[in-house]
């Protein structure tokens, strides 16, 4: 059984997530976004909400909706590198890039 430890919103419908075991994975979640509750997340500024419940050690959104850790490990690609969590504080930008980048 996963939980995440630690999220990050990078672009589109695409989430950075660390696991319980350190790992970073990157998840898209475009074509996972049916369902009445999931339905408001196709709107980008509403899914860029996405943040840690603590509590629940999953993936949370604004209007209430919340996904499986174990799903989102599932979908989620191993990134090449972590997100640089201090570049975004200082304002750099930075993208979680999988292996399948190029």
């Amino acid at each position: 059984m996963h939980y995440i430890t630690a999220v990050e919103y990078n672009s589109e419908y695409k989430l950075c997530l660390q696991f319980e075991s350190g790992e970073w994975r990157e998840a898209d979640l475009k074509e996972h976004l049916d369902g009445k509750i999931f339905e408001p997340l196709k709107d980008a500024t509403r899914f860029a909400t996405a943040e840690l419940n603590e509590d629940i050690d999953t993936v949370v959104w604004d209007n209430g909706a919340d996904m499986s850790p174990d799903f989102l490990f599932e979908i989620s690609v191993p990134v090449e590198t972590p997100p640089m969590m201090k570049a975004a504080e200082a304002g750099a930008g930075y993208e979680c890039r999988n292996e399948n980048d190029e």
